[in-house]
């Protein structure tokens, strides 16, 4: 006889497909296009000073005065993970968060070697889908959700978010990683290899795709800043959004930074600002791809991250590579 769980998974697809469907046939999709949501809420509590802050204005800038729509406050309380998976993620993705909780995102994958995976959203501004995720996590509990809008333009909030809930109640994972939910990772490369489970924890360690460049001033670019919001012609190093790994105490750091710090909304370009307040200088790895790779065993076996996977692709490049472990390049 089918479990429970099966069946509430079963339902969950039939009505996934049944949302969309309604949302793509009978109107169109909302779309936010307004900037960050900075609706007030009731203030955090306030967090103990820390000499690592003395370099940073005391001024709240930017207070993150959002609520958990949904949280998995207990999630750590089992075991401490070695690693945190922080995928970032849309209400109508769940196919690849389907397809990532069935490859990279597995949780029992290593054994001993605790991982732990959690999706990242904001709320939509269709209801059905607020109710399809909220389903979805029921059956999962695998997914956050604050209560700003879901939208390109608070991809840095998301983030935060992520960093607040590893402060709050993940303290001591060894490791995180945030990326995006149509990435391949190579976990393999990235636990054993990279990260190393037998090897001594490291701090304040931060790496992935370094990029090195400067604002776009084009109001037509995908990644155009004002200079208004950020006058400097250069950002500092930081780490590409579609995949970076850093050691666990991080966490709380670009958390407290980002609380004075002011906003922006190219995620990784934040990231960057904080990191060069906290006096951190992220690591180039060549193996973090923020770009779409044609698939071979031979080279996906040397690489942490490809963008744009497709969750089909997902599941085909898993299942081959497991497969094929005996094999040789």
């Amino acid at each position: 006889m089918p479990s429970k769980v099966s069946c509430l998974y079963l339902l969950t697809v039939v009505c996934w497909a049944s949302a969309l469907w309604y949302l793509s046939g009978s109107r169109p999709s909302t779309t936010y296009v307004g900037q960050m949501n900075f609706t007030p809420r009731k203030s955090l509590p306030r967090l103990s000073k820390n000499d690592t802050f003395s370099n940073i204005r005391t001024r709240t800038l930017n207070p993150h005065n959002f609520k958990f729509l949904i949280n998995e406050p207990n999630k750590c309380e089992s075991t401490t993970p070695f690693l945190v998976l922080l995928i970032s993620t849309n209400h109508k993705e769940f196919d690849a968060r389907q397809a990532i909780r069935e490859t990279w995102g597995d949780e029992n994958m290593f054994g001993d070697v605790r991982i732990l995976t959690l999706f990242l959203l904001g709320y939509s501004t269709e209801p059905v889908l607020n109710q399809m995720v909220e389903q979805e996590s029921q059956i999962f509990h695998d997914i956050l959700v604050e209560d700003f809008v879901d939208s390109y333009h608070n991809l840095t909030l998301k983030t935060i978010m992520g960093m607040r809930w590893v402060t709050s109640f993940c303290p001591n994972a060894q490791y995180v990683m945030k990326t995006d939910s149509d990435i391949f990772v190579n976990m393999d490369n990235l636990v054993f290899n990279l990260l190393r489970p037998n090897s001594k924890p490291r701090r304040r360690f931060f790496t992935g795709h370094v990029i090195n460049g400067g604002p776009i001033r084009d109001v037509h670019s995908k990644w155009f800043m004002s200079r208004e919001l950020y006058p400097d012609s250069r950002y500092p190093p930081f780490c590409s959004g579609t995949g970076y790994v850093f050691s666990g105490d991080i966490a709380e750091l670009i958390y407290k930074t980002s609380l004075h710090t002011r906003l922006l909304h190219l995620e990784d370009v934040y990231v960057g600002l904080c990191l060069r307040k906290l006096g951190i200088h992220p690591f180039q790895n060549s193996g973090f791809n923020h770009w779409k790779m044609s698939y071979s065993l031979c080279r996906y076996r040397k690489v942490l991250t490809v963008h744009q996977i497709s969750p089909e692709e997902i599941l085909r490049i898993w299942n081959d590579m497991s497969n094929k472990k005996h094999l040789k390049c």
